[in-house]
């Protein structure tokens, strides 16, 4: 026995002798036994695989053991194939009806566009003037009859035609586009040129923008606004077909009404008198007034193409004097004329002056009485009734160019227009 720390190689033993035959069998092998004999070699052998040598067996299932249900998974499966199936048909519907393909696989009509509002149209444009002109566009309404006006400045002063205020009494109102209304009084009229102010209760209007009736020209696009046989908020669009057509309008024993009026073909019916006439870029160039027709009767009266409005440069005028005297100046020459025209050995045409007033701008330009003006600032007139709607066209104090005949010479003169003495 040892602790270890004596340790010495032990010596090699000596060969085995094997034992003697005939002794004990217990012992016959003890020098080749390893856990007999200490000093014999040893190893650990792992025993091989056997080599299989036939089919391998199949596997034992326990019977017993719990089976796996497949419900889940087929229910799985359905739910994924039916969402995808709506996913795809959400998507071919979409694709079909953006790119106008019917349901059948007809294609109806382009690729659709974008809808314009009307916040994207130009201001020059149609849809931009009538957004810019129709807010200051009222509707005037007089003992049951229906005219039209519009707003001449911020604090009420609304401008339309007499014949339409003729006959008012307090029940007079004005409507507005957006549906308000509002009561209206008479601030004055003047019937020889048809035009009238009346002034509305209600503040911070939008006012008109005017333009300048002398610059105008035949072919210029215009809008007519106004409420043609009570329908209100109308929009009709022409062109200006003629400048100073005079007419002389009135019912017998009335007023008679001179125009030296903007012709255009833009459709004005009963109940636009009074509105306004307004040009490409918005700006109010003419009152519309008269309209010509093949009716026998007013009531018989429509459109035919032929509308007529009064030159606002004529209009703005008379109404100021309206607003700042309460009445209008006239504007005259100082001669009363013939009725019809007269016309001259060469065919020229004219007015003759019956009769000139001394002193009066006639008379102090030389013209007499005999005389036959054949035209005024190159306009060429053709009866008396040329004459006075033209003068009245101009405001007192402007100078016009006269020609005028005399006997058998033509001579000119320049006249200074002035107001009557009414």
């Amino acid at each position: 026995m040892t602790d270890g720390w004596n340790w010495r190689q032990p010596q090699t033993p000596p060969a085995a002798t094997p034992p003697a035959t005939g002794g004990s069998p217990w012992w016959s092998d003890a020098l080749a036994d390893p856990w007999r004999d200490p000093y014999a070699p040893s190893a650990v052998v792992v025993p091989s695989a056997p080599v299989s040598t036939g089919p391998a067996p199949e596997p034992v299932t326990d019977p017993d053991a719990p089976r796996r249900s497949l419900a889940p998974i087929l229910a799985i499966c359905l739910v994924t194939a039916l969402l995808a199936g709506a996913l795809g048909s959400a998507l071919a519907y979409l694709f079909l009806t953006r790119s106008g393909v019917g349901i059948g696989g007809t294609q109806l009509g382009g690729p659709p566009l974008a809808a314009p509002s009307a916040a994207q149209r130009a201001p020059e444009s149609f849809g931009g003037v009538a957004k810019q002109v129709m807010p200051s566009v009222v509707t005037v309404r007089v003992t049951g009859a229906i005219g039209s006006g519009f707003v001449a400045s911020r604090d009420g002063y609304v401008i339309t035609n007499d014949h339409v205020v003729e006959g008012a009494d307090n029940t007079m109102s004005v409507s507005f586009s957006d549906g308000s209304s509002a009561s209206a009084t008479l601030v004055g009229r003047d019937p020889e040129s048809d035009i009238a102010v009346i002034k509305v209760s209600k503040g911070d209007l939008p006012p008109v923008q005017f333009g300048d009736s002398d610059s105008i020209a035949v072919g210029d696009p215009v809008l007519a606004f106004g409420s043609p046989l009570a329908l209100v908020n109308t929009v009709t669009q022409g062109i200006v077909s003629a400048l100073d057509r005079t007419i002389q309008a009135g019912d017998p024993g009335g007023t008679t009404r001179y125009y030296a009026a903007i012709q255009t073909d833009a459709a004005v019916n009963q109940g636009n008198s009074g509105g306004p006439l307004v040009d490409a870029a918005g700006r109010v160039v003419g009152v519309n007034s008269v309209i010509r027709s093949v009716g026998g009767t007013d009531t018989e009266a429509g459109n035919i193409g032929l509308a007529f409005a009064i030159p606002i440069n004529q209009a703005r005028r008379i109404a100021e004097d309206i607003i700042d005297t309460g009445k209008a100046r006239r504007t005259v020459i100082g001669a009363e004329v013939s009725a019809g025209g007269a016309t001259g050995s060469s065919g020229a045409t004219g007015a003759r002056l019956r009769s000139v007033q001394q002193p009066g701008p006639a008379a102090t330009a030389g013209l007499k009485s005999g005389d036959v003006v054949t035209k005024i600032n190159g306009r060429v007139l053709e009866d008396g009734t040329d004459l006075i709607a033209l003068v009245r066209k101009y405001a007192p104090g402007s100078t016009v160019s006269v020609e005028y005949r005399r006997g058998t010479s033509t001579q000119t003169a320049s006249v200074t227009l002035a107001a009557d003495a009414k």
